[in-house]
């Protein structure tokens, strides 16, 4: 007996361990602090920033370093002409950023020193468990190596980017017939719809298909496709147009005409 209340009360305290230690853990975990992301100039140059913090992905409060902005205005003032236009569109950025409610973005004034940009960026992420948002491939190597977190636009232009395009060929199953007289649907593996030219009649079958065209919009992505192997006639070949007629046309004869004497 003495033996079962003992394993009663070590299970009740097993428990009761457990549920402090979640208890301890819950107000971290579920804390409204946000993380600082710093962002270095190859980012503030890409136009694609911008249309990502307005869809309101971006929940990290931004934090533009002094010494960036600095580097953005020598990019600015300098004789090459695209690097002048990326960098003042660099700097407009940072005004439009300072304008989206999903976040804040600060301007830091770090030290104007002679320190590069790139370490700047390494050791105030560092220093504060940040991220760096960039499209440097080579700085964030190097953060890697220092594990700090990036944040890449390349990276998720590549994840968003259509699984095929226009030319390519797949296996795909038409499952329903489209809208359209004489079109199947399909669907690839993330989900996108295929409409099929002639496929109404291929329904339950797996066909192999070229893409013609992407539709892409903000309901979703619509894919075009064709039967691989068949080749689409253009409705002018069938008639010829009147011009066409003409030319192959027989011209007239000529009027035999007398001449009379005088």
């Amino acid at each position: 007996m003495e033996l079962f209340i003992l394993i009663i009360t070590l299970l009740i305290l097993a428990e009761t361990t457990v549920l402090t230690v979640k208890n301890i853990k819950t107000p971290f975990v579920g804390s409204n602090q946000k993380r600082k992301v710093y962002v270095d100039t190859s980012a503030l140059m890409d136009p694609r920033l911008l249309a990502v913090a307005q869809t309101g992905f971006i929940a990290d409060d931004l934090i533009v370093p002094r010494s960036v902005i600095q580097e953005l205005q020598l990019l600015a003032d300098g004789k090459d002409h695209d690097k002048r236009l990326r960098a003042r569109a660099g700097l407009d950025a940072v005004r439009e950023l300072e304008r989206v409610l999903y976040f804040d973005t600060t301007i830091l004034g770090d030290q104007l020193d002679r320190t590069p940009v790139d370490n700047r960026l390494l050791e105030l992420a560092k220093q504060n468990h940040g991220a760096i948002l960039t499209n440097d491939f080579n700085l964030e190597k190097v953060a890697a190596t220092e594990h700090i977190d990036t944040l890449n636009l390349n990276a998720l232009a590549l994840v968003l980017r259509n699984e095929y395009l226009p030319g390519e060929h797949a296996k795909v199953k038409v499952v329903a017939a489209g809208s359209n007289e004489g079109q199947g649907v399909a669907y690839l593996n993330d989900g996108t719809m295929v409409v099929i030219d002639r496929a109404n009649k291929k329904i339950g079958e797996e066909v192999e298909v070229e893409f013609i065209r992407v539709n892409q919009t903000a309901a979703g992505t619509m894919m075009f496709a064709k039967l691989a192997g068949i080749k689409t006639t253009s409705k002018n070949t069938t008639k010829p147009t009147s011009t066409q007629t003409k030319k192959s046309a027989k011209p007239p004869k000529p009027i035999k005409t007398r001449h009379l004497q005088k």
